[in-house]
């Protein structure tokens, strides 16, 4: 896929500010940055629906390959049917692949959620511990739905390394990892782990509404000063505004003086 001259501009400013930034540097940068986006995005919040840990987990596995909107239009009639981890390791296969099947992967997410059930009555009484350790042994949970869950339903610190995630903290030269879990530790070396949760739903907002993958809006992201990948989109500012999504539209363009 061909480069436009601003793309390479880019990139040639992003490696020379990559070269010369220390990491003291690069520590001070993105804890700045993670203060901007708090001012940007005050009330942030898990997208999922829930009100147990059991219910994060089961909509967080039903999450993959979908939507967030198309998991919470699932899960009251999910939850009704299936309440505690005895109902979903006694499930009627075909029933359950019913109320799941257009989150899409129906038959592999059933397959993840009865065996959820039947491993947490086997090993935890039927309740989601609470360690990291225990969760990614759980059929349907490796490291990011866990870190899902321990930051969102038991308020222990995690990072979450989702499409947005990982996308924005390359972009933002954070770190250049590929691989979710080195992109953990390398984040989490820069962040204070008390901030990792509200960092991680920070950047999934801010992936979703301002910095969107082929045409993120330069022009009014709080990030602009801080960022070496500007100019990746429009600079100017009415152009910019017309790519912000969300509930937050009116606050974020009031922030870049609109």
């Amino acid at each position: 896929m061909q480069t436009t001259p601003t793309e390479r501009s880019a990139t040639r400013r992003s490696a020379g500010a990559r070269d010369e930034e220390s990491h003291l540097a690069l520590v001070r940068r993105a804890r700045r940055m993670n203060r901007k986006l708090a001012v940007a995005f005050p009330h942030v919040y898990c997208e999922l629906d829930f009100t147990t840990p059991l219910e994060l987990t089961v909509a967080t596995i039903l999450s993959a390959q979908c939507t967030d909107v198309r998991v919470n239009m699932v899960t009251p009639a999910l939850f009704a049917r299936y309440p505690d981890a005895k109902a979903y390791a006694e499930a009627d296969r075909t029933e359950l692949e019913e109320f799941i099947r257009s989150t899409g992967f129906y038959r592999n997410k059933a397959n993840s959620l009865i065996g959820l059930g039947q491993t947490l009555l086997e090993r935890y009484d039927g309740e989601v511990p609470n360690k990291l350790a225990d969760l990614v042994t759980l059929p349907g949970v490796g490291r990011k739905t866990a870190n899902v869950v321990l930051g969102n339903a038991f308020d222990v610190p995690g990072i979450t390394v989702d499409t947005h995630f990982g996308r924005l903290v390359r972009r933002w030269k954070w770190t250049d990892e590929e691989d979710a879990v080195k992109v953990e530790h390398a984040v989490g070396a820069l962040i204070e782990r008390k901030e990792w949760t509200l960092l991680s739903h920070r950047v999934i907002f801010h992936g979703r509404r301002v910095c969107h993958a082929r045409k993120p809006a330069c022009g009014v992201c709080v990030l602009a000063k801080d960022c070496p990948s500007y100019g990746l989109g429009p600079t100017d500012k009415t152009e910019a505004a017309a790519l912000v999504k969300g509930p937050e539209t009116e606050h974020l363009l009031a922030l870049a003086g609109l």
